[in-house]
């Protein structure tokens, strides 16, 4: 039998290489508008999103929004969205990623009460449907296609 790299590969998928924190978030590179960050790759979190500070760093056309953000930090967070956005992780790409921003000052609190890196945003369910996700834990290794 093929690895699951090879066979992957032969379907079209893309790997981008994962690390795993020391909070055991796994951590993701990806670029935004060409603009790399560090991203917490979650599959609980229906969208993807960045902080408010993204909006500078990545060069976001953002909007405000009528939707709530929740999560782990808390409930009822105002948000912006930004659309039409080029994401690349690894060689896998999108040209039409849409983002939702909000403050994520509570995230990289608790990351630094962990002594772990801050991180830019989330990488959510959005986009691991989009690109037919699959993760391989062992290998720590993420296949988009």
């Amino acid at each position: 039998m093929k690895d699951l790299y090879s066979a992957l590969k032969e379907k079209g998928y893309k790997r981008i290489k994962f690390k795993l924190s020391k909070t055991q978030h796994l951590l993701v590179k990806a670029k935004i508008n060409g603009v790399q960050g560090n991203f917490i790759l979650d599959t609980g979190a229906s969208n993807s999103c960045v902080d408010f500070a993204g909006i500078t760093h990545f060069e976001l056309a953002a909007n405000d929004s009528e939707t709530k953000a929740a999560g782990a930090g808390g409930t009822g967070m105002l948000t912006q969205t930004s659309v039409k956005n080029h994401l690349k992780m690894g060689r896998w790409t999108t040209k039409n990623f849409n983002l939702v921003v909000f403050d994520m000052s509570h995230v990289n609190e608790a990351l630094s009460n962990y002594k772990a890196k801050p991180v830019h945003g989330i990488i959510g369910a959005d986009v691991l449907l989009k690109g037919k996700a699959i993760i391989d834990y062992h290998n720590f290794c993420l296949y988009l296609k």
